[in-house]
């Protein structure tokens, strides 16, 4: 029996994550789950000023559990998930490909390869409206940008084989 794929998008701030899996779910007939549509729809306008990472993370991680729990109903019955989520660490890569075995389910990792340079560029354009992706309800700062940086963990060699991945340029 064929094992439903669930494709993590891997990627750090301005990689492009959100166009590349809208794109990939048109080819391939995915249902999306965007971790960045869930935090505005249910949290957005509750967001504490000045923002607090620990309340972001907590509701974060709520987001992924319920996406979780809807998207691997989905792919059990048969359709292909893109989970949207950047999966900026080994850690939360490990943990959901772990849950998606428990599943029967197969991964991919689709992992944005794109320069530090060239992502701040593409978040400047997305702050000024001009971006091509869906916009964000705030400007992301160089400070929140380079906050990201310090989290983001790009998966080695072993661990994009290790989840059938492949390495993007876009």
């Amino acid at each position: 029996m064929k094992r439903q794929l669930i494709h993590f998008i891997c990627g750090s701030t301005g990689a492009g994550k959100t166009t590349y899996a809208i794109k990939l779910c048109a080819e391939i007939g995915a249902v999306r789950f965007s971790i960045d549509e869930w935090m505005t729809a249910l949290f957005w306008m509750d967001t504490p000023q000045p923002l607090d990472p620990a309340w972001s993370i907590e509701r974060i991680e709520r987001c992924y559990a319920q996406m979780w729990r809807v998207a691997s109903e989905v792919a059990g019955r048969g359709l292909p998930v893109v989970l949207d989520w950047g999966f900026g660490s080994a850690k939360l890569r490990a943990r959901y490909a772990a849950l998606a075995a428990q599943a029967s389910l197969a991964v991919k990792l689709h992992v944005l390869d794109i320069s530090a340079e060239e992502r701040w560029r593409r978040v400047g354009l997305r702050n000024d409206g001009r971006g091509t992706s869906n916009q964000l309800p705030f400007d992301v700062t160089r400070e929140m940008f380079d906050f990201v940086e310090t989290l983001w963990e790009p998966p080695s060699a072993e661990e994009v084989a290790a989840l059938r991945g492949v390495v993007v340029a876009c």
